[in-house]
């Protein structure tokens, strides 16, 4: 059986965008991955803990022969195979790889949660998400991902780098 991921790739440490591409490739060798769609790469202010550098982050979708709790193990795998090490809750990090949705999923485990608990809180992703599908819609919150992008109000320090 095939699903299909939307993934969220984030680094702020080091050559950010390269980081990005790296873990992108890494992605896409992993089990008979299928890209289906890319973002552009965007540069984003930091959210959580504010005195570090700014991001670079961006969204795929792919098609999986994997289920979501081994398509999270291959994520965790890729980062650890590109230096990441555990630091402090939204601390700097070399690269992050979030499963934000998976088909039309709702998993809630202390290792997993789709949709991931605050993609609609973060034009980072939601940003870069309605660029590769507008129309799809939160398996919880029944809005498509324009209209959750429409409800946020502030600004949070997102720009498009690159079309890809």
């Amino acid at each position: 059986m095939r699903h299909i991921a939307y993934i969220g790739i984030g680094s702020n440490v080091g050559d950010k965008v390269a980081r990005c591409e790296e873990a992108i490739k890494a992605i896409l060798s992993v089990a008979q991955h299928k890209l289906l769609a890319r973002s552009s790469l965007f540069k984003t202010q930091p959210v959580g803990y504010l005195a570090q550098d700014w991001f670079v982050n961006g969204v795929i979708k792919i098609e999986t022969p994997l289920n979501a709790p081994d398509l999270l193990q291959s994520l965790k795998a890729i980062e650890s195979l590109m230096g990441r090490s555990d630091t402090f809750r939204w601390g700097p990090r070399i690269i992050d790889l979030d499963v934000l949705l998976f088909d039309e999923s709702e998993i809630q485990t202390p290792q997993l949660q789709i949709p991931h608990p605050r993609l609609q809180e973060r034009q980072f992703v939601l940003i870069p998400l309605a660029e590769i599908e507008p129309t799809l819609v939160h398996p919880v919150l029944k809005k498509t991902i324009q209209e959750l992008l429409a409800e946020l109000k502030e600004d949070q320090g997102v720009e498009r780098l690159r079309t890809c």
